[in-house]
């Protein structure tokens, strides 16, 4: 199993970003997938949930109606679409298999003016 995270990087307060995850070496489409963040100093948070068809979705209060997940199983990969950052969404984010079971090595996404 390989999950491997891009798309981070700095970006100003208000604006937008979108992470990808490419995974290998288990048949996508039959896994629930789910993006973590950890921020310095604090535990890690999940950020938010899809169900291997798609269909289902769900996210942490912190980032309901700003962030987007989303996937491509044609391409093996699952998408987050973060809009209206904060300084207080600067953290390393993660891809999950499931909620856990295996872990990217996670994209930096830093919020400041």
């Amino acid at each position: 199993v390989q999950l491997v995270e891009s798309g981070g990087g700095l970006v100003q307060p208000g604006g937008s970003l979108r992470l990808s995850c490419l995974a290998s070496g288990f048949t996508f489409s039959t896994y629930a997938m789910t993006w973590y963040r950890q921020a310095p100093g604090k535990e890690r948070e999940l950020v938010a949930g899809i169900s291997s068809s798609g269909a289902g979705t769900h996210y942490a209060d912190s980032v309901k109606g700003r962030f987007t997940i989303s996937r491509d199983n044609a391409k093996n990969t699952v998408y987050l679409r973060m809009n209206s950052l904060k300084p207080e969404d600067t953290a390393v984010y993660y891809c999950t298999r499931g909620t856990g079971e295996f872990w990217g090595q996670g994209t930096q996404v830093t919020v400041s003016s």
